[in-house]
């Protein structure tokens, strides 16, 4: 009987984008690889094309596998599901492969899995079931929200020490999802102010960002303390210029010390485009990629018909700049189709997560949302320069196992937890 409800609940609308996005991309994967001159089928497993029909087919047993797991299991498991994770994170820096500079990769054979795509996933679930707990208060440090950063903390480091920034960098993305949860609107503030000193501090020197802010925060605080007559928020703001200090003296450190040197350098060419000016250096991909996407005109050059990827201008076309497949052989109107795409699978999550009676379900569908969102923003920005080269693939779209896998569990999981929302009560 609760199977049968079950079914009659799944979310079919979800289901289809998710097919759809996966079908385009697997297109535009063949159109990225595919030779004029020695024209080869799509299904050929010599092509990214055909490999990753493969690896559809493993998504498409994995969607089903889900389906049918009792819709407990993943509450029940999540913290054993985390650990693996992390062992697995953990063992990669021992016995991994290196690729690119990385090493985050465990091959088998002519597979490579990687540990950090399912990390987003086990964090998910990990989140949600700590968050679940009636105790747990993100509104207080002490009421869960140091735990709760702990737990994004542990894959992040794990991650860092692997060299994949880029990666890493997607943990953000449950940040939103804590906001949503209830906590405090000053930490998001205090977020986006070491974003803005980081940013800052690239572009001028120490001393100017420094004088910069120093600014900004007695304005601040003046207004504060003339209008909010509130003692705790100027020592709130004295606290946060203090720590700015630190984190403006130790932005050398982090480039030069954490930072691969192409990482940086590609920092540093976005900030400062004269360093590269023609982009035949470390801003080539980028400038590349924008000459194909705006190449594209309002409707493409027509499907395998793009030239910019027929003689290999852009690398890595079929994974992390698959985008430019889509600009140059559909034009701005295959482009807005796309980010479409995107737009509905995001609000649509956003719209189930909402209807959850259960805290665990929407903490999790809420932290979906924010990872589908963070890499379509990333890889987006990283097509057009508005975010440097940091390796992130578009869900469902770029060429790799792991990743559409990894994607293909975090959003069939949702939709396995939104088909039973009648049967899961929250535990607050």
């Amino acid at each position: 009987m609760r199977e049968s409800t079950g079914k009659r609940n799944i979310d079919w609308l979800t289901i289809f984008i998710y097919v759809t996005m996966v079908i385009v991309g697997w297109l535009n994967i063949y159109a990225a690889v595919y030779q004029p001159d020695a024209p080869t089928s799509i299904f050929s497993i010599n092509l990214n094309s055909g490999k990753q029909l493969m690896w559809i087919g493993g998504a498409a047993i994995i969607a089903v596998a889900i389906m049918l797991i009792d819709f407990k299991f993943f509450s029940t498991f999540a913290y054993p599901i985390f650990g693996v994770t992390l062992i697995a994170l953990l063992g990669v820096l021992v016995i991994g492969h290196s690729a690119g500079g990385n090493t985050s990769w465990f091959k088998l054979g002519f597979i490579r899995i990687q540990p950090s795509e399912f990390a987003k996933y086990s964090l998910a679930l990990a989140l949600a079931k700590y968050i679940d707990n009636p105790t747990v208060r993100l509104d207080k440090w002490t009421g869960g929200l140091l735990q709760a950063f702990a737990i994004i903390g542990l894959p992040t480091i794990f991650v860092l020490l692997q060299k994949d920034a880029g990666s890493a960098m997607v943990f953000s993305a449950f940040f939103i999802m804590l906001y949503r949860e209830g906590m405090p609107f000053y930490i998001m503030v205090t977020a986006l102010w070491f974003i803005f000193l980081f940013i800052l501090a690239l572009i001028t020197n120490t001393l100017s960002a420094l004088i910069v802010l120093g600014v900004i925060g007695l304005l601040i605080t003046i207004y504060i303390f003339y209008y909010k007559k509130s003692k705790l928020y100027i020592f709130f703001l004295t606290g946060i210029l203090a720590v700015s200090f630190f984190f403006t003296e130790g932005i050398d450190f982090i480039l030069n010390d954490i930072m691969r040197a192409h990482q940086r350098a590609r920092i540093e060419a976005l900030v400062d485009p004269t360093i590269d000016p023609l982009g035949r250096g470390i801003r080539y991909q980028a400038v590349q990629s924008k000459i194909a996407i705006g190449s594209g005109g309002l409707l493409g050059k027509g499907f395998l018909e793009g030239t910019q990827t027929k003689f290999n201008f852009v690398p890595e076309q079929s994974t992390d700049f698959i985008f430019c497949t889509i600009g140059e052989e559909h034009g701005w109107i295959g482009s807005v189709v796309t980010i479409g795409l995107f737009a509905a699978l995001i609000i649509r999550l956003i719209i189930l997560a909402e209807r959850q009676k259960s805290r665990f379900a929407r903490v999790y569908g809420y932290s979906a949302a924010c990872i589908f969102f963070i890499h379509f923003m990333i890889n987006m920005g990283m097509t057009i320069e508005v975010f440097p080269v940091i390796g992130i693939p578009l869900p469902f779209f770029s060429y790799g196992g792991s990743s559409l896998w990894a994607f293909t569990l975090l959003l069939f999981t949702f939709i396995k937890l939104d088909s039973h929302r009648s049967q899961m009560l929250s535990r607050a």
